[in-house]
C-alpha cells in the first residue's frame, strides 16, 4: 500500500517535495510522543512534524477544542468579529513581551515572516533588509530572497535587496576561534563596516537559534549589541521565532530573550508549535509598526476559528503544564546524555542545542567535512530502531535535528537516547 501511495505521489506531486527514508514512510495517527505508521509500526517521535507537534499528538485539549469549533462554525475570514481571534491574540500579545502590541494571525511561518518584511519595508521605505548568513525564513519568493543557505534557495531573483551579516553560526566561518566576548565584537564590528557600505536597511531578520541550518546559534547577548547599532539608525529588528517560540529553548519563552539585555524586537514572528499541528502562523509588533499599512488588507484564513481554537488550547496547556521547565529538565538531561555518546563516535563533530532543540552535526573523523551519507544512514538506522529524527544543516554541514513534543518524559528520552547511540554507532 505505501508503494502504491508513494508511485501516485510521485505522478501528481512536484519533484522537489523532499521525502524522507528510502522506503518512504506514511504517518496514520499519532498519540502523545508516539506515532504509528501504515503498517502497524511504531515509532518515538523526535521531530514532532518539524518542531509543530509542540505539545503531544492528539492532545485531548486540542482535539476537544477543535471538535466543539468545527462544530460551531470553521471559518468566516477576518471580515467580521472573531471571538477565537480575538482572545488568541490578547494571550500572544501579554506573553510576547513587546510594549503596546498587535498580532496579525498568517496560516504559516513563511507568510508571518513575508508580512513582517512587508511592515519593516514599509515602515522604514527602504527594500533593503539585513539576514543572517546560513539562516532559513520560508518558501516565499520574498522569503526565499532573505534565506541564507543555498541548499534552500532556488533562486536569486528577490524583490528586496539582501545583505548578510556574520554571527548565526559559532563553530564555523572566519571568526570560530575567538571566545564568545571577541565573537559578538567581531561580528558587531562587521555589520558596523557593512551599514557603511549600504543604503539604509529597513530590518535586520534573525533567528535566535538557526533551524534549518542545523540548530546553530550565536553567543548569548549577539543580538543584543547587534540592536543597540540597528537602534542607533532606526533599522528595525525581526526575531523569527517560528521554530524557537512558547519555550522550547527551555532557558526562556522566547529565543530573543537570551539576546534581551537592549530590549525586544520591534517585530516577532511566529508559527508551527503554537497550533500543535494547525496551519497557524503569526507577527507581532508594536501598534505604530503594525498599523503603518496605508492599503486595505485582510486574512482570509489567517485566524480562522477553529485554527485559533485549538491555539488557544495548546497556549493555555503548555503554559498551565509549565512545559519551558520540562523542555529545560528532560532536554538538559538530553543532551548530556547525547554528549556522552558522541563522546566515542568519531564522526560527531559536535552536540549542541537548548531544551528540545538539539544539534548532532556530524563530519568526516578528523575533519570538519560535511558527512551526508553518514547523516543518512543515522536517520534510517533510527527509523529501524524505532525513531523519527530530521536533519539539516548549511554552510556545508550535516546534522541530525532533534526536536520531540515538549511533553517528551525522561523515561522517553532515555529511550530514544538509547536508539540514537545505537544508530550512531552503526555508521
Amino acid at each position: 500500500m505505501t508503494k502504491d501511495l508513494f508511485g501516485r505521489h510521485r505522478a501528481v506531486l512536484p519533484d522537489w517535495l523532499a521525502l524522507y527514508y528510502e522506503d518512504p514512510l506514511e504517518i496514520t495517527h499519532g498519540e502523545g510522543r508516539h506515532v504509528w505508521d501504515a503498517a502497524g509500526n511504531k515509532y518515538l517521535d523526535f521531530f514532532g512534524g518539524i518542531l509543530t507537534t509542540m505539545t503531544a499528538h492528539a492532545l485531548p485539549e486540542v482535539t476537544k477544542a477543535v471538535s466543539e469549533q468545527a462544530g460551531r462554525i470553521i471559518h468566516s475570514s477576518t471580515l467580521y468579529l472573531n471571538r477565537p481571534m480575538v482572545e488568541l491574540a490578547e494571550r500572544v500579545a501579554h506573553v510576547s513581551a513587546i510594549p503596546d502590541a498587535r498580532v496579525f494571525f498568517t496560516t504559516s511561518g513563511t507568510e508571518a515572516n513575508d508580512t513582517a518584511l512587508l511592515l519593516a519595508t514599509a515602515h522604514r521605505r527602504s527594500n533593503t533588509v539585513l539576514a543572517m548568513r546560513n539562516s532559513y525564513h520560508g518558501r516565499s519568493f520574498g522569503s526565499v530572497g532573505i534565506t541564507g543557505n543555498r541548499g534552500w534557495s532556488p533562486t536569486s531573483l528577490s524583490p528586496l535587496q539582501t545583505l548578510y551579516v556574520h554571527g548565526g553560526v559559532r563553530t564555523r566561518g572566519p571568526y570560530a576561534h575567538l571566545d564568545d566576548r571577541d565573537f559578538i565584537d567581531a561580528c558587531v564590528e562587521d555589520l558596523e563596516d557593512l551599514l557603511g557600505h549600504t543604503r539604509p536597511p529597513a530590518a535586520l531578520i534573525a533567528e535566535p537559534v538557526q533551524g534549518v541550518g542545523g540548530f546553530t546559534s550565536p553567543p548569548d547577548g549577539l543580538y543584543a549589541a547587534f540592536r543597540e547599532v540597528l537602534h542607533e539608525r532606526g533599522i528595525l529588528w525581526i526575531a523569527d521565532e517560528v521554530q524557537t517560540g512558547w519555550g522550547r529553548t527551555g532557558e526562556h519563552f522566547w529565543g530573543w530573550q537570551a539576546h534581551g539585555r537592549s530590549g525586544p524586537p520591534d517585530i516577532v514572528t511566529f508559527a508551527k508549535g503554537i497550533g500543535n499541528g494547525m496551519s497557524v502562523g503569526g507577527v507581532i509588533a508594536r501598534a505604530e509598526i503594525m498599523n503603518c499599512l496605508d492599503a486595505n488588507s485582510i486574512s482570509t484564513f489567517g485566524g480562522t476559528q477553529v485554527t485559533m481554537a485549538a491555539g488557544l488550547a495548546n497556549l493555555t496547556y503548555l503554559l498551565e503544564h509549565d512545559l519551558q521547565g520540562n523542555a529545560r529538565r528532560v532536554g538538559g538531561m538530553l543532551i548530556e546524555r547525547l554528549r556522552a555518546v558522541a563522546a566515542q563516535v568519531p564522526h560527531v563533530r559536535e552536540v549542541r542545542g537548548r531544551g528540545l532543540m538539539i544539534g548532532i552535526e556530524l563530519a568526516r573523523p578528523g575533519t570538519d567535512e560535511a558527512a551526508p551519507e553518514a547523516a543518512s544512514t543515522v536517520l534510517e538506522e533510527a527509523r529501524a530502531g524505532g525513531l523519527l529524527i530530521g536533519k539539516g544543516g548549511g554552510h556545508s554541514t550535516s546534522v541530525l535535528r532533534v526536536a520531540p513534543p515538549m511533553s517528551l518524559t525522561v523515561a522517553e528520552a532515555e529511550e530514544g537516547a538509547a536508539i540514537l547511540e545505537r544508530a550512531l554507532r552503526s555508521i
